[in-house]
């Protein structure tokens, strides 16, 4: 690029940006305000199965820095995850300096002292993607300078620096329109010409499943999530509050476009392994990204083995992109069952309850007949049955699941 043309670019930034602040800062009718429903605007053609990677946040919060960043980027990759699909490592909030005379955004040169560009640099020599975060509102959720005003200056700033995933919260917001604010950003990354998947994250406050599909690749559905089985607390949700949210929303994901209920709290020390193993089912049920939010460098074995199962990572990613949901609800057991590409089903069986029990499914719940012969993996145990008879059933432990893939023989 010439110094010229930077310039000129720096100053079309800055002026787009000043019509931009002053433009957002008055109210938007909702109603005529609709970028989804622009004829020319297509998908992206990111995330055709369900992103899978690291963030930040549920283990680090601010306190994330530089080194964390290396360190897990480095354990992703020796441990395994990586080789299993996990493909991003993102930031989350708190790695922003201030912005400089021009109004592009720097990092925080103390904890990111080689600066981001390093970084994201450091994370692709590991053969991996980067990912970074920011807020369509003038701050972040902490504080730091959200991109409000600065969409097309802090696009271009990600794409000089090589970031593959934005994660796009919305605090501080005031009275913007989610679809404008999320179109818009959209627009900018696109600009750049560098592909970034974009997670759209104002925790389905505005319906994102409504307008989401052609402006990002996945949207937060509910608040987010706290490291518990269930019960809400201030804007904190337990996992199965989440799970209730999420659910009936099966009808909006597909291959480009998830449903996001927040990332995962497996292995942060709030809920036993057996409620993990239900988290991560649960999950790959939803067709939901699997975005691990543990300290990956030090987990233990039994973390491990939960974010490592490759056939519930299977069932999370299949390319058929049907999002699972409940086929009954019987109060503290549930059955649930989703279609895969090679026409066989993933199905559920989760018990709520405090003690064991005996759950069965029966093929017409999951669009076979009785008559049907078919094989039986459980995924968690790795054995097979072959059952002549259209009925499987096992015992569920308490707050637990048995997770099985239905194959017709």
């Amino acid at each position: 690029m010439s110094r010229r043309f930077a310039r000129l670019l720096l100053a079309l930034c800055a002026a787009m940006s000043s019509t931009l602040a002053a433009a957002q800062d008055q109210l938007v009718d909702p109603n005529t305000v609709r970028p989804s429903r622009e004829a020319g605007r297509t998908a992206n053609g990111l995330a055709m199965t369900p992103p899978m990677g690291w963030n930040s946040w549920n283990k680090h919060g601010c306190k994330v820095t530089e080194q964390v960043i290396r360190d897990t980027a480095d354990a992703i990759v020796a441990n395994g995850m990586k080789a299993a699909g996990y493909g991003y490592v993102v930031i989350d909030d708190c790695w922003h300096g201030d912005r400089d005379k021009d109004g592009f955004i720097t990092a925080d040169a103390t904890k990111f002292p080689s600066g981001i560009k390093a970084l994201a640099d450091y994370v692709h020599a590991k053969g991996l993607k980067f990912g970074i975060y920011s807020d369509a509102g003038r701050k972040t959720c902490g504080g730091r300078p959200g991109s409000q005003g600065h969409e097309y200056q802090d696009a271009l700033t990600y794409a000089r620096w090589g970031v593959d995933y934005l994660k796009y919260d919305w605090c501080s917001t005031g009275v913007r329109n989610a679809e404008e604010a999320y179109a818009l950003m959209s627009d900018a990354i696109r600009a750049t010409g560098r592909p970034m998947l974009l997670s759209i994250c104002e925790w389905g406050n505005n319906r994102p499943w409504e307008w989401g599909a052609k402006i990002g690749n996945m949207w937060r559905t509910t608040g987010d999530i706290r490291d518990a089985w269930a019960g809400p607390v201030t804007y904190s949700l337990g996992m199965m509050d989440i799970v209730d949210k999420n659910e009936p929303l099966y009808p909006f994901a597909g291959p480009g476009h998830w449903n996001d209920p927040d990332m995962l709290e497996v292995g942060n020390g709030g809920m036993t392994d057996t409620e993990y193993r239900a988290h991560f089912s649960l999950w790959a049920m939803m067709a939901a990204p699997l975005i691990a939010g543990n300290d990956v460098a030090k987990m233990d074995g039994a973390t491990r083995a939960i974010l490592l199962n490759k056939d519930v990572i299977a069932v999370d990613q299949d390319t058929l992109g049907m999002q699972g949901r409940r086929v009954r609800d019987d109060g503290d057991h549930e059955v649930w069952a989703r279609p895969l590409a090679d026409g066989s089903r993933a199905v559920l069986l989760l018990n709520r309850g405090t003690t064991p029990a005996e759950i069965a499914v029966s093929w017409p719940e999951i669009g076979y007949t009785m008559a049907m012969a078919s094989d039986v993996r459980d995924l968690w145990s790795g054995t097979t049955r072959r059952l002549r008879e259209g009925r499987f059933s096992a015992m569920v432990p308490p707050h637990g699941v048995v997770m099985v893939k239905v194959t017709p023989n």
